[in-house]
């Protein structure tokens, strides 16, 4: 049996999809695994493996068409090549998107907290831990965190 969805039915309401997250980092193991705890959490992710493929990304959901899905959460490092995390949120945000950004670093970056809050986004210090990772975005989406329990 098929369903088809009408454009403005309420299968189609933002309420029923899955958030949608764009995780960039350079460090392709990284990646993967905060991809996949943003899966376990229910999002859509998708990846990218440097800045320009990430602002690619991103513009192309910040100019799509009227009832488009956008993105809900970026969660990209700070340092990569051709583009760095802080450059792609502070062109989200003279763009004035409001797009929810959590950008992690190794560390050495405490002058950059203040500015990274300023621009409402949240500076994530490697390691962190998965419920860390979740608080964070829970944090920038302004929505109650998920824990999950591990079984013993």
């Amino acid at each position: 049996m098929r369903v088809d969805v009408q454009p403005g039915t309420w299968a189609e309401s933002p309420a029923l999809r899955r958030p949608r997250a764009v995780v960039a980092d350079d460090d392709a193991a990284m990646r993967a695994v905060v991809a996949e705890v943003l899966r376990f959490d229910g999002y859509d992710v998708e990846e990218a493996e440097h800045g320009i493929e990430l602002l690619f990304r991103v513009s192309r959901a910040l100019t799509a068409t009227p009832g488009a899905v956008g993105i809900d959460v970026v969660v990209s490092d700070v340092h990569m090549p051709f583009c760095s995390g802080l450059d792609v949120l502070k062109k989200l945000r003279y763009a004035r998107a409001k797009t929810p950004v959590v950008l992690m670093t190794g560390g050495g970056e405490d002058e950059m907290s203040d500015h990274v809050r300023e621009l409402g986004a949240v500076l994530l210090y490697k390691p962190f831990t998965f419920d860390e990772l979740r608080f964070a975005v829970a944090e920038v989406r302004g929505i109650e965190p998920q824990r999950r329990r591990v079984r013993r």
